[in-house]
């Protein structure tokens, strides 16, 4: 039998200190969720719905099928930094009349929707995972165009959000643009460059330069509907290509659209899906708060996959490195999960060998990060790390098919990158609220720094401030350790979000019905060179 045995103990100290160690940053975590959920707070959000207006995440329950699950990406984007958390931007992938769609909102409670740099940015890596799973695309438009305070951050850049637009057309990738509100300046050419446009009647207003700019540039007295209405543009410009009556009328044409695209919906599993054999609550107290603190990711595995079926492969050799076979929700993975944080030769050898076989066989790659990075010192070195290391870097690189990504705990150094970090094009990373990454943990980055500056010292022949020196340790140890936190990264858009663990089949079974929206290829011999 290849299901797995759990040897959790549920019942003992240290479960329970892990449990509450999660749910203490989960607690942060959802904090952060409700400020991006609360948009641009109360006072925007009643002044919003006074004029007879849905909030973004109501329009795009609507849009959805009823009773099937949205998974939000990005909901963090902006936190830490001056602009609001969410940056006034909703995305995420749902089901729209049987089809897996991605779909955009803009937030008019935040500065009436207008882009900020982290709003292109979130709208950019939603543009991203369309084209890679080919995935309809659903604007739902109100946005004031730009932030004018922060242009010289948007304006060069944010031409990539059209490009993508008509890039997406190009390869047949329907694109869908609702307009609910105002829609000016670089908001227009979200409707004017998709494949279809619906307007709401006397709500959305559709124009490069609003009343006050062409009465500058041209002096020509005009008002926002002769301008730019939804009427105009259904009876004069052509640019709506269908006109609702009302929000919930432009949803629904929406949905009719999406359901004579004759997009091909992703297949079907091979397999029915079966549940693990074990609690997901069980996930929250597997990963203790101490990331120094080894921990099994088998009972991560067992927890997640169909009926806990995992078949290793050589589970002898570089078992510092768990990998093997399994279904989740009746596809087939390949799972990479660190178990012990280093990466030797023998692990690396070993995963490079196996992402080949999951090309072979067309099968998507799960990777499961707790790794400390590639293994350090004399000994490893002459034996040939780096160049082992460049085997299961190179071989992640060159995979075609599908990756998905998880940060359960330590993410360091070169390890974030042999396990498909973000520099290495995942289609989906996701994080924990346990996780770090970062070039390597803090106390060692801060001796790193000391060893240097004692070193330097003695080659000058200058005595060493070793009161300096601890200040200088703790000053670095706490910004490094600031800097690795889930919330700091998924702020800046180095993951697709921050999940609770429970949620962790669930994510990657949405994740996994969105890749196949394209086909599932590997790479077959274009691997480049192997350092034998």
């Amino acid at each position: 039998m290849t299901v797995l045995a759990s040897r959790l103990d549920t019942a003992g100290p240290d479960y329970a200190a892990n449990r509450a160690a999660m749910l203490d940053r989960l607690a942060e975590v959802e904090a952060a969720h409700g400020q991006a959920v609360a948009g641009g707070g109360e006072k925007y959000a009643a002044r919003h719905r006074a004029r007879g207006k849905l909030l973004p995440r109501e329009r795009v329950e609507l849009l959805l099928d009823p009773d099937t699950p949205f998974l939000e990406l990005s909901p963090l984007a902006a936190w830490g930094t001056e602009y609001p958390v969410g940056a006034s931007l909703v995305t995420g992938i749902g089901t729209v009349s049987g089809v897996t769609c991605l779909i955009s909102a803009n937030d008019p409670t935040v500065r009436g929707g207008a882009s900020n740099p982290w709003t292109l940015r979130k709208a950019l890596r939603a543009h991203e995972i369309a084209r890679a799973d080919r995935l309809p695309v659903i604007s739902l438009v109100e946005s004031g165009g730009a932030d004018l305070t922060g242009q010289k951050e948007i304006f060069v850049p944010g031409g990539a959000l059209f490009r993508d637009l008509t890039r997406l057309s190009a390869a047949g990738i329907p694109t869908v643009a609702v307009v609910f509100g105002n829609s000016t300046a670089g908001g227009a050419y979200v409707p004017g460059m998709s494949d279809h446009v619906v307007m709401v009647k006397e709500r959305a207003k559709v124009f490069l330069g609003g009343p006050p700019l062409v009465r500058m540039a041209t002096g020509e007295e005009a008002d926002d509907e002769s301008l730019g209405g939804a009427d105009m543009h259904a009876r004069v410009s052509g640019l709506a290509d269908h006109f609702a009556v009302d929000e919930y009328d432009a949803l629904r044409q929406a949905r009719r659209i999406v359901a004579r695209l004759h997009h091909p919906p992703a297949p079907a599993a091979p397999w029915p899906s079966e549940p693990p054999r074990y609690d997901q609550d069980e996930l929250l107290g597997i990963v203790p708060g101490d990331l120094r603190v080894p921990f099994d990711p088998l009972e991560v595995v067992a927890r997640v996959v169909d009926g806990s079926d995992f078949d290793a492969f050589k589970p002898l050799y570089g078992a510092g490195l768990t990998v093997g076979w399994a279904r989740l929700h009746g596809r087939p993975v390949g799972i990479l999960a660190n178990a012990q944080g280093v990466l030797f030769s023998a692990e690396s050898q070993k995963a490079a060998q196996f992402i080949q076989l999951a090309n072979q066989r067309d099968i998507p790659l799960v990777f499961l990060h707790n790794t400390t990075g590639y293994m350090v010192g004399r000994a490893y070195e002459r034996g040939g790390i780096i160049k082992h290391g460049a085997m299961m870097i190179n071989a992640v690189a060159n995979s075609r098919v599908p990756h998905l990504s998880v940060l359960l705990g330590a993410s360091y150094g070169a390890g974030h990158y042999g396990m498909c970090g973000r520099a290495y094009d995942p289609r989906f990373l996701f994080t924990w609220p346990s996780a770090r990454a970062a070039v390597m943990g803090p106390k060692q980055l801060a001796g790193v720094l000391s060893i240097v500056a004692r070193a330097s010292a003695a080659e000058k022949g200058l005595p060493y401030d070793e009161e300096a020196d601890a200040g200088l340790r703790e000053a670095v140890e706490r910004q490094v350790e600031a800097e690795s936190l889930p919330l700091f990264l998924s702020g800046r858009l180095y993951d697709d979000g921050v999940i609770d663990p429970r949620d962790t089949r669930t994510v990657l079974g949405l994740c996994l019905d969105a890749v196949y929206g394209a086909p599932v290829e590997g790479v077959r011999g274009g691997f480049g060179v192997f350092r034998m």
